[in-house]
């Protein structure tokens, strides 16, 4: 979406990650990881993404929505509905797909009526948009658009990241002893963990006017696919890119988050869910 539409939107919901907010939910945040990765089995094998990365991630979706948290997993499942093409093992069918996100609308719509309702607004997203001058009159499918851009936003791409930064850290059991000797590490290690893992591998955008861009020609029309994953190894900017490293100096230059107008609302929500589920787990 384009200004001026787009920044009204992205305004109305931008409060649930305000920084007082953040305060707020830092302790939770720190409190579910402990008890997650507390009830984990030990000696025996299990699912880390399933156990962990998915259950935690869910447990903060479902707060930022005020979701009714027994059927959290909901959310995971229309995440994983709306980013994977069928036939490939999570639909089987266009109309399979079409189905279960109009399930997801049905449902949100019935949380929608109910916070509309109220003569006071509530602090969670699905309040700010039915309240919000800018979104309150959203048609049904723009709301499902917002929905689905909220739910992979807040649960996909931080799934990937804890996910890929205990594998990165098992993989890499030097820069796990480094982490393991000095813990304030940690936020460091986070950013590189983003890097490194990249939890969005890419975007595509239509080109809007004739460019040249390093000796290419983009014609107007034509579809662009921006690579995050080749932006964050790129060698003119990182040494030994393909490498975690978890003190690495300009780790923070990776350009997961994007850019502008569209960068990632929720980063610093994302980043403090990485520093309570690894740097608790060092």
């Amino acid at each position: 979406m384009d200004p001026p539409k787009h920044d009204l939107q992205r305004a109305t919901v931008s409060g649930v990650v305000a920084p007082p907010n953040l305060a707020k939910l830092e302790g939770t945040i720190r409190h579910r990881a402990g008890e997650i990765l507390d009830n984990l089995p030990v000696g025996e094998t299990f699912d880390w993404v399933d156990r962990v990365s998915i259950e935690l991630t869910t447990q903060m979706l479902a707060t930022l929505f005020d979701f009714p948290f027994e059927d959290r997993r909901k959310l995971t499942r229309w995440s994983d509905v709306a980013t994977a093409p069928p036939g490939t093992g999570i639909v089987d069918t266009a109309e399979q797909r079409r189905d279960e996100l109009l399930a997801c609308l049905a449902y949100f719509t019935r949380l929608w009526n109910e916070r509309a309702a109220q003569s006071e607004p509530g602090s969670d997203l699905i309040s700010m948009l039915a309240h919000g001058e800018n979104t309150k009159n959203m048609a049904p499918l723009e709301f499902l658009g917002n929905l689905i851009l909220l739910i992979v936003g807040g649960n996909d791409t931080t799934r990937n990241s804890i996910s890929g930064g205990v594998l990165a850290l098992n993989q890499n059991p030097a820069e796990y002893d480094k982490l393991r000797e000095n813990v304030d590490l940690i936020p460091n290690m986070v950013a590189e963990i983003i890097r490194w893992q990249t939890p969005l591998t890419h975007m595509r955008r239509t080109a809007l006017e004739d460019v040249e861009l390093q000796g290419k020609t983009i014609k107007k029309g034509d579809k662009v696919l921006m690579w995050y994953v080749s932006g964050n190894r790129d060698t003119a900017v990182f040494d030994n890119p393909d490498k975690l490293i978890i003190d690495r100096a300009n780790a923070r230059q990776h350009v997961s988050f994007g850019f502008g107008i569209h960068r990632c609302m929720g980063n610093r929500l994302a980043e403090m869910q990485l520093s309570g589920c690894l740097g608790r787990n060092s």
